[in-house]
C-alpha cells in the first residue's frame, strides 16, 4: 500500500481502496475539489479521496481501512460549514455525510424523530413540523447544517436559555468509532461515548444517526426586536428574561450590537423587521456611544389566538427605547428559516462564496460589560460586516459530562462576529480581519476574560490543553478509548496521528 502522502495520482491512491467493498462511491483528488475547501476560506487542502457512503456500514469500512495505514485520517464533512478547515483531511480520506440518505423518522406518541446524521436541519424542520404538527426544540440560527456537524459542537441559538443547546436535545445516537465499530449510545447504554462525542468536536466518532426531543410546533411567532443605548440596560433586561420561571418568558432570546450610525451593513437599518419600518435615529439619546445594542425576542403561538396581550405583559418593564420598537407576525417554519433568506441576497450579492473569517466566543457574565468596553465600544465600533451576537445562555442547561467546555458561572454570553468580505466603506480586507480576530482574543486573554472559543481552533498542543483545561485529561482518556490511533478529525489539530496516550510530552 503507497503512504497516503507521496500518492499524487489516482492510481495510486486506487490500491488502498482494493478488497473494500463499499456500497458508496469514491472520487479522487479532482472530482471531488469541494472537499478542499469550507465556508471559512481561509484554510485549504487536498484530501487523497472523497467517500460518498451509502450507510453506517461504508463509514466503518472506511475507518477500518485507514487504521491499516499509518498515515491515513478520515474527516467527516457535512454541508461544509467549517470556518477554520475542522472538517478538512490534507492527503486524507473525506466522508461527504451528506451522500447518506437523508432518513427522518418521526414517533408522534414518544415526540422523538430518528435522523441521519448526514441530514440537515432545515429538512428535519420541514418533515416534522408538516407532517407531524412536531418540532425539534432547540435550533441553531442557520439550519442548512447537518445533524452531525451541530451536535458534534454544542448547536445554540434563541432557544437554548430554555432546552440547553442541541445536544442536550438527544436521548440516542448511532455512532462510528475510530476503532471502525457501529454502535449505539445513550445515557444508558455506552455511556461515555455517548457524552464525549456530543460536543466532541468529531474526536471520537461519527454520528450517522440521532434520536432528537420533538415537541409541538406553533403556528406563528410574534417577532420583535427592542433597541437600548445602554449595555448595562441591555444585559440586565436579557438575564431577567432568560432567568425567569420557565413559561413565563419568550420562547426565544438573542441580542447583537450594531453601529451608532448609517452605516447601510452595520448600523441603523440592520435593525427594522420590515422594509417599511424606520429606525429614526432622533430618537436616540445624545449620550449614546458609538455602538447600540439590540435585544431579539419571540414568542410563539397559534392561529386562533392573539399574542398581543401576553407580548406586553412580558415586555413591561424593559428599559428599552420605547420608540425603537420594531414587530412582526410570521409563520414557525419562515422564521426558523430567516437566515435562509440572508442567504438567498447574499448568493445574489455574491459575497456569499467569499471568505468568511468569523469568530465565536463564550464570555463570562463576570466579564461582559468590560468585553464590551474593550471590544465592542473599541475594536469593533465600525461594525465587522455582519452580525456581532452577543446574548446571555445558562450553565445550568449544559450537562457537564459532555464534551463542550465553558466559562465559570450560571450566566455566560455567546459573542458571534459573523463577518462577511464585501467592499464597502469602511471595510476590512480578509487578512485585516483576521488579524482584528488576534488582537480581540489577545485582549481577552490580557485582560484575564474569562471565555472559551466556541467551534475553536487552535494550532499548537499547549492551546488546546489551556482551552480544555481541568477537562483535557477526560478528553485525552476518550481519544485513547474511542480513536487510539487518532484517525478522526485531523483538521482540529488536535491529536497527531498514531499520538501515544501515555506520553508525558504530550
Amino acid at each position: 500500500m503507497p503512504e497516503p502522502d507521496t500518492a499524487d495520482q489516482d492510481g495510486d491512491v486506487l490500491p488502498v481502496f482494493n478488497g473494500v467493498d463499499l456500497h458508496g462511491t469514491v472520487e479522487f483528488p479532482g472530482c471531488g475539489s469541494a472537499a478542499g475547501k469550507d465556508f471559512g476560506g481561509l484554510q485549504f487542502s487536498k484530501p487523497l479521496a472523497v467517500i460518498r457512503p451509502a450507510n453506517s456500514d461504508d463509514v466503518a469500512k472506511v475507518i477500518r481501512l485507514a487504521s491499516r495505514s499509518p498515515h491515513l485520517t478520515v474527516a467527516a464533512s457535512g454541508n461544509g460549514h467549517s470556518v477554520n478547515g475542522q472538517a478538512m483531511a490534507h492527503r486524507g480520506l473525506v466522508l461527504d455525510m451528506k451522500a447518506v440518505e437523508s432518513e427522518i423518522h418521526v414517533d408522534p406518541t414518544t415526540a422523538v424523530a430518528d435522523v441521519s446524521g448526514g441530514a440537515l436541519w432545515e429538512d428535519v424542520l420541514r418533515h416534522c413540523v408538516l407532517g407531524h404538527g412536531l418540532a425539534p426544540r432547540s435550533w441553531t440560527d442557520y439550519l442548512g447544517l447537518t445533524v452531525g456537524g451541530t451536535l458534534s459542537n454544542a448547536g445554540v441559538s434563541g432557544q437554548s436559555f430554555i432546552y440547553g443547546p442541541q445536544t442536550e436535545n438527544v436521548t440516542e445516537m448511532e455512532v462510528v468509532t475510530g476503532n471502525g465499530d457501529v454502535l449505539v449510545c445513550s445515557k444508558n447504554q455506552n455511556t461515555e461515548l455517548f457524552f464525549g462525542v456530543l460536543g466532541g468536536l468529531g474526536q471520537f466518532g461519527v454520528i450517522t444517526r440521532a434520536r432528537v426531543l420533538l415537541q409541538p410546533a406553533p403556528d406563528m411567532v410574534r417577532w420583535i426586536r427592542v433597541v437600548y443605548s445602554d449595555f448595562s440596560e441591555f444585559t440586565r433586561d436579557a438575564e431577567s428574561l432568560v432567568t425567569r420561571p420557565e413559561g413565563d418568558s419568550f420562547d426565544y432570546v438573542e441580542g447583537f450590537v450594531f453601529v451608532n450610525s448609517d452605516d447601510p451593513v452595520n448600523g441603523w437599518m440592520s435593525v427594522p423587521l420590515d422594509p417599511d419600518q424606520y429606525f429614526d435615529p432622533a430618537r436616540i439619546p445624545r449620550s449614546a456611544g458609538p455602538v447600540l445594542y439590540c435585544l431579539e425576542v419571540a414568542l410563539h403561538y397559534k392561529n386562533e389566538d392573539s399574542p398581543s396581550e401576553r407580548v406586553e405583559k412580558l415586555i413591561g418593564g424593559l428599559r428599552f427605547i420605547e420608540e425603537l420598537r420594531f414587530w412582526v407576525d410570521v409563520g414557525y417554519i419562515e422564521f426558523l428559516l430567516r437566515v435562509k433568506r440572508a442567504e438567498e441576497e447574499a448568493k445574489a450579492n455574491g459575497i456569499w462564496d467569499a471568505p468568511h473569517p468569523w469568530l465565536n466566543l463564550f464570555v463570562s457574565k463576570t466579564d461582559i460589560a468590560d468585553f464590551d468596553r474593550v471590544v465592542f465600544k473599541n475594536i469593533l465600533k465600525h461594525g465587522v460586516g455582519g452580525p456581532m451576537l452577543v446574548y446571555p445562555l445558562l450553565r445550568s442547561k449544559w450537562d457537564n459530562r459532555k464534551s463542550v467546555v465553558l466559562p465559570q458561572g450560571e450566566i455566560f454570553y455567546l459573542v458571534a462576529l459573523l463577518r462577511f468580505c464585501f467592499p464597502y466603506p469602511k471595510g476590512l480586507s480578509v487578512g485585516e480581519m483576521v488579524v482584528q480576530n488576534q488582537e480581540i482574543i489577545q485582549s481577552c486573554t490580557k485582560n484575564g476574560f474569562d471565555f472559551k472559543l466556541y467551534l475553536p481552533h487552535y494550532n499548537t498542543r499547549e492551546g488546546w490543553k489551556h482551552h480544555f483545561g481541568n477537562q483535557w485529561t477526560r478528553f485525552q482518556d476518550r481519544k485513547a478509548t474511542f480513536d487510539p490511533m487518532a484517525i478522526l478529525a485531523p483538521g482540529q489539530k488536535i491529536f497527531p496521528r498514531n499520538w501515544q496516550p501515555h506520553d508525558i510530552n504530550f
